[in-house]
C-alpha cells in the first residue's frame, strides 16, 4: 500500500480507536472473490448478447483492511481516489482464527473464522502486499 493511501486510512480509522489501540498493518484487499470460470462465462455472455461489441468483467470491489492490537478495521475503497469511503465492519481479533494461505499467482488469501459467529470472510490480498498478509497471518492462529 502506497504512503498516500495508508495516510488517507490512517486518518479515518485513528478516531474509532480506542485509548491505547494501535494500528499494526494496513493493506488493501477484497472481500470477495470471483472466480476465473465465473470470470469468463460472464464475458463471453455479455460479448454474445452485445454482438461482440461490449465485454463486461465482473471486478470485486477494493477493501482497505486495518488492524490493530484489538479489532480489524474493513472500509470501502474509493476506486479512483486514495480514500476510503465507507466503514464496512469492524472484527474484535479475540477468538479469530484462520485457514491456511491459499497462494495463487496474482494473489492469496485465508479465511477468517470466530467461534462466536456462523459466517466466514474470505479475505483476499494482492502480489504485492504479501508483507501485510503475513503479518495478518502470522498475528491470527490457523485453525485445527
Amino acid at each position: 500500500m502506497n504512503g498516500r493511501r495508508r495516510r488517507a486510512l490512517l486518518t479515518t480509522v485513528t478516531p474509532m480507536l480506542e485509548p491505547g489501540e494501535r494500528v499494526e498493518v494496513t493493506s488493501l484487499v477484497n472481500l470477495s472473490s470471483v472466480s476465473v470460470r465465473r470470470t469468463a462465462a460472464f464475458g463471453i455472455a455479455s460479448a454474445i448478447a452485445s454482438a461482440g461489441s461490449v465485454t463486461v468483467v465482473p471486478v470485486p470491489t477494493p477493501m482497505y483492511l486495518a488492524m490493530t492490537d484489538r479489532r480489524i478495521f474493513i472500509f470501502r475503497a474509493d476506486p479512483m481516489f486514495a480514500k476510503p469511503v465507507e466503514h464496512t465492519m469492524t472484527i474484535q481479533r479475540e477468538g479469530l482464527f484462520r485457514s491456511e494461505i491459499k497462494e495463487r499467482i496474482l494473489n492469496s488469501s485465508f479465511v477468517l473464522s470466530s467461534p462466536y459467529s456462523e459466517t466466514s470472510l474470505k479475505i483476499i490480498f494482492p502480489l504485492v502486499d504479501r508483507k501485510a498478509r503475513s503479518l495478518v497471518a502470522a498475528a491470527l492462529p490457523i485453525a485445527h
